[in-house]
């Protein structure tokens, strides 16, 4: 019996020694298989990688769509008109390229330097299009040169709201302002029912004016154009870049028609408060651009409409754009005409 007791606790003495010197071990086990399972994920990622990397079939498929896309996603290219001419100041190849030079969205554009009366470029110059606000070009000219008393207070009545578009206004039935402030709002700020005021207000009323303003442009040699109301709500209201163009230098000789036009905004007293008006061209307002006429217009049968003169690298440019689509393609398309003037005439 003492030899059994002897035996069992000399097992027991070496299993708890065993147990303690293999317990400690364990830690280092798991991380070494922690570590060894790390390692073995990496090498499944690169495996996963490679199996996504395309073939060659497909790079050439992914390659001609995104050719394909890019090309859709290019800008149409305007083609210049035959008739254009050579600048004075740059007879270059660079301004008789269409495949780049000069892209613009506007349905007709028209840029002329007026210093030498050469055009720089045309797009659908021909074309006699609704002409929208600009008609109010016209309506000032007539008002200035009829000599009428501008501090003569008019009123807004129902007859001057807009039954053609029915556009909203500002000036409501019953305001009361001089015809210089009446002008002033119809040209900066377009105006509807200040430009029907005007003309309602002319000897003879509105069909006095209309026949005035389309005598006007007969006078200015402008054969493509024809007025019947003074605001430009009709569609009716018609003309081309070239006839515009001599609009604009016509209205240029009148220094009030060259203020209202590029005044960037104007306070009058409406319904007994200030009210302040701004310009419907936002580049009047630009460091970087010196304009000295300039018209907005709008309809949807005209699209958005701009016209202006400006100076550019110190020459004066007529610039007509006209059935825009979208509210900044015409702002845009002046932006790239200025910076591509100035490109040309840097290159000298």
């Amino acid at each position: 019996m003492a030899r059994i007791r002897k035996r069992i606790l000399s097992v027991s003495l070496m299993c708890a020694l065993t147990a303690g010197l293999v317990l400690p071990a364990a830690a280092p086990v798991a991380y070494a298989a922690t570590t060894t399972k790390s390692a073995k994920a990496k090498p499944a990622k690169k495996a996963t990688a490679a199996k996504a990397k395309p073939t060659k079939s497909a790079k050439a498929a992914k390659t001609a769509s995104a050719k394909k896309r890019a090309a859709k996603a290019a800008p149409r290219k305007a083609v210049a008109a035959a008739s254009i001419r050579h600048a004075s100041y740059a007879p270059s190849a660079a301004l008789e390229d269409a495949d780049g030079n000069l892209s613009l969205r506007s349905s007709v554009a028209f840029v002329q330097d007026l210093n030498s009366s050469d055009v720089l470029f045309a797009k659908n110059e021909g074309a006699v299009a609704p002409i929208a606000s600009i008609t109010k070009l016209m309506t000032a000219l007539v008002v200035v040169d009829a000599g009428l008393p501008l501090d003569e207070m008019i009123e807004i009545t129902t007859d001057d709201i807009d039954t053609h578009k029915f556009t909203h206004s500002r000036l409501s039935v019953g305001t009361r302002l001089s015809r210089a402030d009446m002008l002033h709002l119809a040209l900066m700020s377009s105006e509807n029912r200040a430009a029907n005021a005007l003309g309602r207000n002319y000897p003879g009323g509105l069909p006095a004016f209309v026949q005035a303003m389309n005598a006007k442009a007969v006078a200015l040699g402008m054969q493509d154009t024809h007025y019947v109301e003074p605001t430009g709500l009709s569609s009716e209201n018609v003309s081309s870049a070239r006839d515009l163009v001599r609009l604009m230098r016509e209205g240029s000789q009148r220094p009030l028609i060259r203020q209202y036009t590029t005044d960037t905004e104007y306070s009058v007293e409406v319904a007994g408060r200030h009210q302040t008006f701004r310009n419907t061209n936002r580049l009047v307002a630009r460091s970087d651009w010196n304009i000295i006429v300039s018209k907005t217009g709008f309809i949807n049968e005209a699209g958005r409409c701009l016209v202006m003169l400006a100076n550019i690298g110190g020459r004066d440019m007529a610039i007509v754009l006209l059935d825009s689509v979208g509210s900044l393609t015409r702002t845009a398309d002046a932006q790239r005409i200025r910076q591509w003037v100035q490109r040309e005439i840097g290159a000298l």
